[in-house]
């Protein structure tokens, strides 16, 4: 029996991973979470788990105008707290600790597609945030603490934050969408747990790249959730170009146009993993299980 400590309370990975494990697999592993707003957390004993997973942090929002104070607090929680509290892990006797790093840290790359050679450049300060984080950690693994850093694409689900939900509106509410060629690695929530449990189980160190075994195009997953949800919508072609054009566009409207019809891709051998199956869903299934009528 594993016993592990989430440090972070109220996520969405969080709790997702905390309630899967407590629905199929209570008997290998003993989930408890540390609120991190609780000003007492250092006091908290960390001797009693095998394995800390770090999920504390804060998530990207607009970071156009942003003032160097609220930078600085990015900062402060996504990587000076992240180092805190794995010092204090090692410290106590902890033998593994996971980090939720993320695909973010590779944003500001010229190349779209992401493989073993690419080093990543953090195009602004949320990125920079976690890069930081996830370089200062490996540092800190050695033969008695093994620090394992997820690289994670964009992670979507039922209750998910961030663009998967605005794909959701649109497939739901367009009467026509865009056929666009474009290829982005995602994560079902469902996989990243399972991913996760391997880890532990596995004693696993190093960086990691879970995604999902097939990329994902936008305009094939807004069918998708249409379909799903009993919605019409009308595939448009011959709009690439238009499309193409709008990326190109500085601001915000530049920034949206990339995340909703831009190329973001790992390769696909970052992503394997031989000790075990953790995509439990294929892309159209973890559409099914996130928008299904099971789920509402």
């Amino acid at each position: 029996m594993k016993k592990v400590l989430i440090t972070g309370a109220n996520s969405y990975i969080g709790t997702s991973f905390e309630k899967i494990i407590n629905q199929n697999h209570k008997d290998e592993i003993e989930i408890s979470t540390l609120d991190m707003m609780n000003p007492n957390w250092k006091e908290f004993d960390f001797s009693k788990f095998d394995a800390v997973f770090h999920v504390a942090g804060i998530a990207h929002a607009d970071v156009g105008n942003v003032s160097d104070e609220v930078k600085e607090k990015y900062y402060k929680v996504n990587r000076d707290l992240t180092l805190e509290v794995a010092n204090i892990a090692k410290d106590n006797g902890v033998k593994q600790f996971i980090f939720m790093s993320s695909m973010i840290i590779y944003s500001g790359c010229k190349e779209t597609f992401i493989t073993k050679e690419t080093a990543p450049q953090a195009e602004n300060f949320y990125g920079d945030s976690k890069l930081q984080a996830d370089h200062a950690l490996q540092e800190l693994n050695d033969e008695t603490f093994k620090v394992c850093i997820l690289r994670p694409p964009m992670i979507y689900g039922k209750g998910s934050k961030g663009n998967y939900p605005l794909l959701v509106k649109l497939a739901t509410k367009l009467p026509v969408f865009p056929i666009v060629k474009n290829r982005r690695s995602m994560l079902h929530i469902d996989n990243l747990c399972e991913f996760i449990r391997l880890m532990i189980n596995n004693e696993e160190a190093g960086i990691f790249f879970p995604q999902n075994d097939e990329y994902t195009n936008t305009s094939d997953m807004v069918e998708m959730i249409a379909k799903v949800k009993g919605h019409k919508i009308i595939m448009i072609p011959g709009v690439n170009f238009m499309i193409q054009l709008m990326t190109k566009v500085p601001g915000k409207i530049g920034t949206l146009a990339n995340k909703a019809f831009g190329n973001s891709a790992y390769d696909m051998n970052l992503s394997c993993y031989d000790k075990g199956n953790y995509r439990v869903h294929s892309l159209s299934e973890s559409i099914q299980v996130s928008e299904g009528d099971s789920n509402e």
